[in-house]
């Protein structure tokens, strides 16, 4: 059992452009009587107290000095707080000696992680430790993974309780999304294609949908990387771009359930681009694109406007086949934008979850599916502008 803390949340990260967004809602929530003990953390004190009178957060609310680079600040901050919120990416460059503070102090982590390969290194070299702490590392608590983890979830519990059993199959589909990745996304993107050519075991890491399951090989998954016109919606679907993260995070999600969803489970992601000729032509643009992988976008720091965020939305789609043939279909929608508006209200909602939903739990490297599901589904349904729906 540890010690009482300082803090029950340091956001780390509240300059940048997320992690400033993460910091107004939860000041937000806050200020509407929510009981937390919080926290701003960075490297420049000057810059957070600028974000902190930005935002109209309380002049009294505590700015602390933590950098990437300083492991013994990254290691104060953890022994100051439950948990740590961290917006500081890319996580394979700036992330590591966070996880190790955390794991070693028994402190709460959750960030927005879509970087599997270091994902992977990080379980390999702190889940027995961070059992051992007690502290729980949530990684993906952004846009990805947790509408497809928790909307993956959603579908098999009422597979459950309308067939007695969860399904095999299930087929994740974009149905709708306005809204730009952010840079945080890009640039984790770039840095993970970076080390991929550079090692061979990082790019092994990045084709094995069982990356995050030590151990378990399940059965061969789609690849999803071409157009295809799938019967079970009489359209066309294109490969999506977050595919790679998220079926990852719920085949661990599946792991860490000791296989509730089966070993024979299969998932996959894609695009809705439409029916006929034109959807056909619209997903062949799609998987030809290649800007994602460019110097066009945001660039870490940088985003859209409020009302640009407010603007957006996304819509998702899951469709579950058990081997019976029957099917049941469920949904997860958000009323903002994808990538900073919906991000930064899911990830401060795993991070209250944690402290004040699922206190008990076993340390070690979790999914927010398998540590949370339940309870951070309501959360977000309550407040974060999520919808989880049977169709």
């Amino acid at each position: 059992m540890r010690a009482a803390t300082e803090f029950d949340v340091i956001v780390y990260g509240a300059t940048g452009f997320t992690g400033k967004l993460v910091a107004e809602y939860l000041a937000r929530r806050v200020a509407g009587g929510l009981g937390v003990r919080w926290a701003m953390a960075g490297r420049n004190l000057d810059k957070l107290a600028a974000v902190r009178d930005a935002i109209g957060a309380p002049a009294d609310t505590p700015l602390i000095a933590a950098d990437g680079e300083d492991v013994s600040s990254l290691s104060a901050m953890a022994a100051r707080t439950k948990a740590v919120l961290t917006t500081v990416g890319p996580y394979q460059l700036y992330g590591s000696g966070l996880v190790a503070a955390c794991a070693t102090r028994g402190t709460d982590y959750v960030d927005l992680c879509g970087e599997p390969a270091w994902m992977a290194e990080m379980i390999d070299s702190y889940d027995a430790k961070a059992r051992s702490s007690g502290a729980r590392i949530v990684f993906s608590c952004g846009f990805d993974s947790i509408p497809f983890d928790l909307g993956v979830h959603f579908l098999q519990q009422a597979a459950l309780q309308q067939f007695g059993a969860m399904v095999p199959r299930v087929k994740g589909r974009v149905r709708k999304m306005k809204g730009t990745f952010s840079g945080g996304t890009a640039a984790s993107l770039k840095a993970t294609m970076a080390a991929a050519a550079k090692d061979a075991k990082v790019y092994e890491r990045l084709r094995n949908p069982f990356a995050l399951t030590p151990g378990f090989t399940g059965p061969k998954q789609p690849h999803g990387m071409k157009p295809e016109l799938d019967p079970a919606l009489d359209a066309w679907v294109a490969p999506f771009i977050m595919a790679a993260i998220n079926t990852r995070n719920v085949h661990r999600t599946n792991f860490l359930l000791r296989h509730a969803y089966g070993q024979d489970f299969i998932y996959d992601e894609m695009l809705v681009t439409g029916p006929g000729d034109k959807g056909k032509a619209l997903a062949e643009a799609v998987a030809a694109d290649k800007s994602m992988g460019g110097d066009g976008g945001p660039k870490p720091g940088e985003g859209p406007s409020k009302s640009e965020r407010e603007a957006g939305f996304y819509d998702v789609l899951f469709i579950g086949e058990a081997s019976d043939g029957k099917s049941l279909r469920a949904s997860v929608s958000g009323d903002m934008d994808p990538g900073y508006g919906s991000t930064s209200k899911m990830i401060t909602e795993s991070a209250l979850c944690l402290i004040q939903d699922v206190p008990t739990t076993a340390g070690g490297i979790w999914t927010p599916g398998a540590l949370m599901a339940k309870a951070l589904t309501n959360r977000l349904q309550q407040h974060a502008g999520l919808t989880f729906k049977l169709e």
